[in-house]
């Protein structure tokens, strides 16, 4: 009796624990966003909290105290949707521990997970997330929803004869257009079954689509804005007719056919947006039968669209297009809340994944890792649902650090005048002006004074064409300020890039040496290698990344472009960075110092080489303002050949490794790469994997190769670049580094004499193993010396004045 007593509670405990859930708290992958925070200080209160999404999953709960026993401050919350969470209120300052747990689908209830910590700052920005009821109670029922309200019409239709009577007019240009010139509505065709995917034919098809899609959806949008703003009551319905045939006949395309999401995501995503703008827009001219009919078809396209982010996007979001398509679904929601049943998700998805995984390719500081011609692409869309969440939701997303950064970017990476666009994809030719029209909105949007004189530097604000441009002129003017107070140079740690400049107001009289060593790797379209550079010269380019996206992937792209060897860097027995193009081959910077005299900066790209690398770090020195120092320290796991890469868009001229030239119209270089000695050098102005005939673009590549007598792992590069606007007082001065160098091993040090003033530079090892742990640099001007000390990555300044001026 008391033995089967006995079996049967011990069977109901062990039932009880083996039914319990599991959950899965296995760590990130370099491709996830992390369990996040953990062990920062966060600059948002409170912070947005992610975690491994688990299948299982039917909701979660979340707790967040200020011990680790979770028992006092207790914050709760339960019935979570997603694999985040951000609280709805602000935390005090100082310490926080949080964690979460699951309830799976059968109704069971895991363990608490790991506890992680974080510290909210006194001057964090207080950014809570509205509840979900609250958040989705501020969209207004009526219709229009996007961009503008329903009460707010009356007032619009009164300034559009006023003060916005401008980009009134620039609308009812645009109308009239659309009416002179309809777009055509037939369904736009799929790849026919021979077509050759990424191929010629495959492009047109593919981007043509999109530009299909969007000429008659933007069209539709813009004729129906004309509809609601116009006073005059023929062109009101002319624009209103159009409008309405041309949604009503793009509705009737197949949702799983050529514009499908999975299909052609360029033609997928652009359709349900511009649709839903359209939507709301036109919504008091459709009948029941009408709005069934979208609504039907949106309803499959939003929801295909959601199951492709939720969770994946939540928590691997380092997906190019995913990045505006959780947006352009937000938008979505937002049109058909209440019609459509899954709406509501849409729209707390596309919230939550602004409050707690947005932006993805950068930190707080206002970088962007794919470069800056995705940057201007994403982030102007971007602005969009800014402008939405701003008047449907009540929400400022420029209260968000990195927001209140996102200028900045733009501004150190180009001048204005600056043609040229640093690291990532089409970014070789891309000038400055290009960032006119996003700059005007972020200036505007953020009420930043300095964002406004790069601008007005640009030749003033210009804004999106049509109904964006009709809704951001109501947006009040900004006065400039000229960036003469901010230093010239400035890193953006979060993607690892940092931008060395002499004058930000004019690239014609700036030089400016941009850097790479990211945390994110070479993954998307910020595939250049780690502790690569560019040089840029009063407008020029003089040293840059090589290649031309022919089509994202093609041989050239995939097999020069993204590797090491296209690159100002290094290869290491023959070989670059490996894995390429992931987020797995990561570097970092480690050291940042800028001045009026001179600018640091180094990085460790140690781990991108594999195994047999045991330390790459590139060490560069900006003598202000025309001279650089590039210090490579490598050491491998057995002797290798290290070969230094230099390519530049102009010619590269060499007579030994002491005299390197590149000369262009108003901008030279002179490269010495002063150590090690007897290098074995060539140039080329061929790739060996060239772009697509269509392709016209000719650049050259120099490769510097060190001997090895193959016991050395050790290798030191030491190279001065020197630039200017004349050719011969260049070379009238080449010859002054090389007087004045000296190397021994494991020891060097450079003397740079200029008129009136001394720089030199010298690295002290520590120990054999410890090269670059100790570096020097010294400014001596007539009145003070400036001393920058690095000790393993420990920067340090002094100013120390000269007690005599003979010094």
């Amino acid at each position: 009796m008391h033995l089967r007593l006995a079996f049967s509670i011990a069977s109901i405990v062990f039932s009880t624990i083996s039914s319990a859930a599991t959950l899965d708290q296995s760590p990130a992958s370099p491709n996830d966003w992390g369990y996040r925070p953990d062990s920062v200080k966060s600059e948002t209160n409170p912070p947005g909290f992610v975690w491994r999404p688990n299948k299982e999953a039917a909701s979660y709960e979340f707790q967040c105290a200020r011990d680790e026993a979770f028992a006092t401050g207790l914050i709760r919350a339960d019935q979570i949707q997603f694999a985040c969470y951000c609280p709805d209120q602000t935390l005090a300052v100082g310490k926080w521990f949080w964690r979460y747990r699951m309830i799976d689908k059968k109704g069971q209830t895991s363990d608490w997970s790991k506890a992680r910590w974080f510290e909210v700052d006194a001057n964090a920005v207080a950014f809570p997330m509205p509840a979900r009821k609250e958040l989705i109670g501020r969209i207004p029922a009526a219709h229009p929803r996007l961009f503008v309200r329903p009460e707010q019409m009356d007032s619009l239709r009164q300034r559009a004869k006023t003060d916005l009577k401008k980009e009134y007019d620039a609308l009812i240009k645009q109308c009239e257009a659309l009416l002179k010139n309809p777009p055509v509505t037939a369904e736009p065709p799929k790849y026919p079954p021979e077509v050759k995917a990424k191929s010629e034919e495959w492009k047109a098809i593919w981007w043509g689509n999109r530009t299909y899609t969007i000429k008659v959806l933007d069209g539709a949008a813009t004729l129906g804005f004309g509809h609601l703003l116009s006073d005059n009551p023929a062109k009101r319905q002319a624009y209103g007719e159009l409008a309405k045939r041309l949604l009503m006949e793009a509705s009737a395309w197949d949702p799983k056919g050529s514009t499908n999401y999975h299909y052609n995501d360029e033609a997928g995503m652009p359709y349900v947006y511009f649709f839903s703008r359209a939507y709301t827009f036109l919504n008091d001219l459709l009948s029941e039968e009408d709005k069934t009919k979208c609504r039907a078809m949106m309803r499959i396209r939003g929801n295909e669209m959601y199951a492709h982010l939720n969770p994946r996007h939540l928590w691997s979001p380092y997906s190019s297009h995913s990045n505006r398509a959780w947006h352009k679904l937000g938008e979505a929601g937002i049109a058909f809340l209440g019609e459509i049943p899954e709406a509501e998700d849409w729209v707390w998805l596309s919230m939550n994944v602004f409050w707690n995984v947005y932006p993805v390719w950068s930190d707080s500081d206002g970088g962007w890792h794919e470069g800056s011609s995705y940057w201007q692409s994403y982030i102007e869309r971007f602005t969009f649902f800014a402008d939405i969440m701003r008047v449907d939701l009540g929400v400022d997303a420029f209260k968000k650090p990195y927001f209140s950064r996102v200028g900045y970017y733009t501004m150190y990476l180009q001048p204005p005048g600056t043609i040229g666009g640093g690291f990532g994809d089409l970014v070789a030719d891309r000038d400055a002006k290009a960032n006119r029209v996003l700059m005007s909105a972020l200036a505007a949007q953020a009420k930043n004074p300095y964002w406004q004189w790069y601008v007005d530097s640009l030749g003033g604000p210009v804004n999106e064409p049509g109904y964006i441009g009709f809704i951001r002129g109501a947006i009040p003017a900004v006065s400039a300020k000229a960036p003469d107070d901010l230093p010239t140079s400035r890193c953006f740690t979060g993607i690892g890039q940092a931008y060395l400049n002499t004058n930000l107001k004019s690239a014609k009289d700036n030089v400016e040496l941009g850097f790479k060593s990211s945390p994110m790797g070479t993954q998307s379209h910020g595939y250049d290698s780690n502790n690569s550079f560019f040089l840029y010269a009063y407008g020029q380019r003089l040293l840059a990344p090589t290649g031309r996206r022919d089509i994202y992937g093609s041989d050239h792209h995939a097999n020069w472009m993204w590797e090491t060897k296209s690159t100002n860097s290094i290869l290491i027995n023959g070989k670059g960075q490996t894995p390429k193009h992931s987020a797995a081959s990561i570097g970092k910077i480690t050291g940042f110092y800028t001045s009026a005299n001179f600018d640091y900066v180094a990085g460790d790209a140690s781990t991108a080489y594999g195994p047999d690398v045991k330390r790459y770090v590139r060490h560069i020195f900006f003598i202000k303002p025309d001279i650089f120092l590039i210090y490579d320290d490598v050491e491998t796991a057995k002797p290798a050949t290290v070969d230094l890469l230099l390519h530049s868009p102009v010619e590269i001229k060499e007579k030994g490794q002491k005299d390197i030239q590149i000369d262009v119209e108003g901008a030279h270089a002179r490269a010495a790469i002063l150590w090690p000695e007897d290098l074995k050098l060539a140039v080329t102005d061929k790739y060996d994997v060239p772009p697509r005939d269509r392709i016209k673009v000719k650049e050259w590549h120099l490769s510097a190769q060190g001997k090895t007598d193959g016991t050395d792992n050790l290798r030191q590069f030491i190279t001065i670049i020197r630039v200017g606007k004349d050719a011969k007082t260049l070379d009238q001065a080449g010859d002054r580094p090389q007087q004045t160098f000296q190397c021994n091993l494991g020891y060097w040090t450079l003397a740079i004499p200029r008129e009136g003033q001394l720089v030199e530079i010298d690295a002290r090892p520590i120990g054999r193993d410890d090269l670059s742990s100790n570096l020097l640099a010294i400014f001596r001007g007539a009145a003070s010396d400036e001393v920058i000390s690095i000790k393993k990555g420990q920067i340090s300044r002094e100013i120390k004045p000269h007690k005599d001026d003979k010094k």
